[in-house]
């Protein structure tokens, strides 16, 4: 499956972009060395590049694409949406009739506003939660990647040489330049740590306007959150008049009403992205109806002013709607089974063929890690310089062989795969483990 980049026309696409983007890139998710492969198009679950090479696609655009590529009913719903217009400055039917879905799907969805992006439904979450508790601080657990927001990406990538003691990890920021204010108004807490995270909440509890949680956090190790964690938190927040808000946005799909069902957990605020936009770029802010109502423009007092130019667009809430009904309960269970297919496959190929590795997850979305067992928080999921190259080792593989990956080595399912894709998959990364195992 390898081409000859010499003269590809990704190469030569590549050299064109180095001169008007920055590294070459608009997202940095997208770089492989020693160019990026440029898609030409998809059809259901492979992508094809512009050198004409296709590939089984597990990334799934970071795994906001449920139904993969130009799914037939989307297409035709979408299409005939651009022939009326593609926004308008008024409100739309298909807004409501959105919204009225997903709060369907959870009876913990009072009441929901939709957003830009999973980055911004994150923002409008921590600004929500200030404006109806009227504090300023936040907490959330160390290594969470929660967006682009100041706030929300402080310790998102610590190294042991910044992130301090276990027992009050420090605030690290990721962007150079990040204003210490930010720094000081975020709290850090070791995931699936009670006693610890407890002690440091309890430390600012008359400061915290929320608690910011993912319950299987992708950078954490994409292993579910212990369930005493889960409930500890939601117990201080509720004792302590924080809120608890949690980040679904990659998670929602887990279960037919997100994974916070899982844990019996009823958030004040959850905030959604990705698949929900069926193919487009999305994200929504669900909760209490008391909370949300801080973004309610007819109120009293208005506390949270709001709004956004191409937020509740036609085109994404028509997709959305059409990915989310055809998203029902029965291929939630199907998407889940594949997975779960996928890693006792990867499992036994670990076990057969004496690799040191494991795997995580829960869902439909599963990891790749190069350690004996699986990690439970930030600081063991960290991967050495080893760790990391042989997870590059295997990302290589897996690509030349026909499979995009997330790039930690981390897949995620779309309803048109089926079990002949998940057991090629499991195959060549059988196949990948005997060569790692012979090259170290």
């Amino acid at each position: 499956m390898s081409t000859d980049t010499s003269i590809s026309r990704s190469a030569a696409l590549y050299e064109r972009a180095l001169k008007v983007l920055p590294g070459g890139v608009s997202r940095n998710t997208v770089l492989r060395d020693p160019c990026p492969a440029y898609a030409s198009h998809g059809e259901g679950c492979r992508l094809i590049d512009i050198d004409g090479v296709s590939r089984i696609d597990f990334a799934n655009n970071m795994c906001a694409l449920i139904h993969g590529h130009a799914d037939p009913d989307i297409v035709h719903a979408v299409t005939e949406q651009l022939k009326r217009g593609s926004a308008f400055t008024m409100a739309t039917e298909v807004e409501v009739q959105y919204a009225e879905h997903l709060c369907s799907r959870n009876p913990g969805f009072e009441k929901l506003r939709f957003v830009n992006s999973g980055t911004e439904a994150i923002m409008v979450t921590l600004k929500a939660s200030r404006a109806f508790t009227g504090r300023s601080k936040i907490a959330k657990a160390e290594g969470s990647y929660h967006g682009g927001y100041d706030y929300a990406e402080v310790s998102q990538a610590p190294s042991p040489d910044t992130w301090g003691e276990l027992d009050r990890p420090k605030s690290v920021p990721l962007a150079h330049g990040t204003p210490q204010s930010a720094l000081d108004d975020v709290l850090i807490i070791p995931y699936n740590d009670v006693d610890r995270s407890i002690a440091i909440l309890d430390a600012h509890k008359d400061e915290l306007a929320c608690v910011l949680l993912d319950l299987m956090p992708h950078r954490v190790g994409l292993n579910p959150a212990n369930s005493e964690f889960v409930h500890a938190i939601r117990e201080w927040t509720t004792k302590n008049g924080a809120l608890m808000v949690l980040d679904e946005v990659i998670t929602f799909r887990s279960t037919y009403s997100g994974l916070q069902t899982k844990y019996g957990v009823t958030p004040d605020l959850t905030a959604m992205g990705k698949m929900i936009g069926g193919g487009f770029p999305i994200g929504a802010v669900a909760g209490r109806s008391d909370v949300m109502e801080v973004l309610n423009p007819r109120a009293k007092k208005v506390l949270f002013p709001h709004s956004g130019t191409f937020s509740a667009n036609p085109i994404t809430l028509t997709a959305g709607l059409v990915a989310m009904e055809k998203f029902d309960a029965t291929e939630v269970d199907r998407l889940n089974g594949l997975a779960k297919r996928a890693m006792d496959g990867i499992t036994s190929a670990i076990r057969d063929t004496g690799i040191t590795a494991c795997v995580t997850g829960d869902g439909s979305m599963f990891r790749l890690h190069m350690k004996l067992s699986p990690p439970h928080n930030f600081r063991e999921a960290y991967m050495t310089p080893e760790e990391n190259a042989k997870i590059r080792f295997m990302l290589d593989h897996l690509f030349d062989a026909g499979f995009v990956m997330i790039n930690t080595c981390t897949a995620t399912m779309s309803t048109p795969m089926s079990e002949v894709e998940i057991d090629a998959l499991v195959s060549s990364m059988r196949d990948g483990f005997v060569r790692l195992r012979e090259t170290t």
